[in-house]
């Protein structure tokens, strides 16, 4: 029973070492078939992100498993090797119930990784590398990740501003899917932003930018309209919230701007959400009667407080991980001994079959019934006994007391 993760992430290997070892969708099937050759089981999982490649396998040696890395992406060994890191058997186990749980993550339980395991998995099998071993090892860090995530508060709290942006407006407006969102820029930021407000359910967003190209490759994605930033005035008084994150050297929206637009919304509040560093509005803003601001700075400070609470979570999360991992290695090792059972089971059967074949073609030729009866009767006997007779007298003339009353118990040898 060998089980194996290795690889390496975004805390042991440079960006440009985990672009040279990922395994992109082009070449993640011919890759599984050629590492499933390496194992007995056939059984590889290959995952792969822009923070991570790991191998998952049943039953391989991780020298081999470290040589085939470094020859598929034809890179230079020490670099590989440095890099890094392999768990067997239970930490393996461990490992990926940690990552399933955004435990080993760039922020601290993110859920998206479950959805790139579930996602490798299902490559896997589509490749035919999946079999009983892993199916139920993945299948049970699904449970667990499930479990995890209903019994800690791992990610209950947002711990990104884009995040943290959204979270505000969610507890500010009841429901987001009537709200009219204007976010100014086309940043990252902003684009984790809108994607945050899609998964809230928000279907009317603008997005204001400089240049109208960058904002419409953005805007596709998400259904949002596109504007140029002189055109925010017009827009203003539609918005019930606003989102800005530029790189612009001064404000964009001010006082005056902003209590146009509210006159023309008939005082109904606006949530503005400045993420941008210089601010992308004006600090007076926030003196207007309706007008809800707050700055990257608030934000800071709620992301800081979520971060000690995930933090909080992910101690009964390590917990649980530990707890998972031994329970699945329980599992396994019983079906260790179901095969050693049949193992035993089907050689002393053999060897029943094999002596009883030349009995009866003894019997056949005209032997004496009595004579290949007793024969028979003493090879079965001496074949059967051979084995522990072997483990009883290393036992006895090592002195291992332990193992003799194992194999004694084992044997039913009875003192009386």
């Amino acid at each position: 029973m060998t089980l194996v993760a290795i690889g390496i992430n975004h805390k042991t290997a440079s960006v440009s070492l985990r672009e040279k070892l990922a395994f992109g969708p082009d070449i993640l099937g011919d890759a599984l078939k050629s590492v499933s050759k390496l194992t007995p089981t056939g059984e590889a999982v290959i995952l792969s992100t822009c923070n991570r490649t790991e191998l998952y396998i049943n039953r391989a040696d991780s020298e081999s498993l470290v040589n085939w890395l470094v020859e598929y992406h034809n890179l230079p060994e020490d670099e590989v090797r440095a890099s890094l890191y392999l768990h067997e058997n239970q930490a393996a186990v461990k490992h990926l119930l940690r990552v399933s749980a955004g435990l080993d993550s760039l922020v601290l339980g993110e859920p998206q990784i479950l959805g790139q395991i579930k996602q490798a998995f299902g490559n896997a099998h589509q490749h035919g590398t999946v079999s009983h071993t892993l199916d139920r090892m993945f299948q049970h860090t699904f449970k667990v990740a499930k479990k995890i995530r209903t019994e800690t508060e791992i990610g209950a709290s947002a711990v990104s501003v884009a995040f943290a942006a959204v979270n505000l407006a969610k507890h500010i407006f009841d429901n987001l899917t009537d709200s009219n969102v204007l976010l100014v820029g086309a940043g990252e930021t902003i684009e984790l932003v809108a994607r945050h407000l899609k998964e809230a359910g928000v279907t009317k967003m603008t997005v204001a930018n400089r240049t109208l190209s960058r904002a419409e490759g953005m805007a596709d994605e998400f259904g949002a309209k596109v504007v140029t930033l002189p055109q925010i005035p017009e827009c203003l008084p539609h918005a019930d919230i606003v989102i800005s994150s530029t790189a612009s050297p001064l404000p964009i929206l001010g006082k005056g701007m902003v209590e146009n637009a509210l006159k023309q919304r008939r005082q109904q509040p606006m949530l503005l959400v400045d993420i941008a560093v210089p601010r992308d509005i004006e600090s007076e803003v926030g003196e207007l009667e309706n007008a809800y601001l707050y700055t990257v700075d608030d934000l800071q400070g709620i992301v800081q407080k979520n971060m000690e609470s995930r933090l909080e979570a992910a101690e009964q999360a390590e917990l649980i991980a530990d707890e998972q991992s031994a329970e699945f290695m329980d599992w396994l090792r019983s079906l260790d001994s179901i095969d050693t059972l049949k193992q035993f089971r089907d050689q002393s059967l053999a060897t029943k079959e094999q002596i009883l074949e030349r009995a009866i073609a003894k019997l056949k030729s005209g032997a004496q019934a009595e004579q290949v009866l007793s024969e028979l009767a003493n090879k079965l006997t001496n074949r059967l006994i051979h084995a522990p007779t072997q483990a009883l007298s290393q036992a006895a003339r090592t002195g291992d007391l332990n193992s003799l009353d194992l194999l004694r118990k084992a044997l039913g040898i009875n003192d009386n």
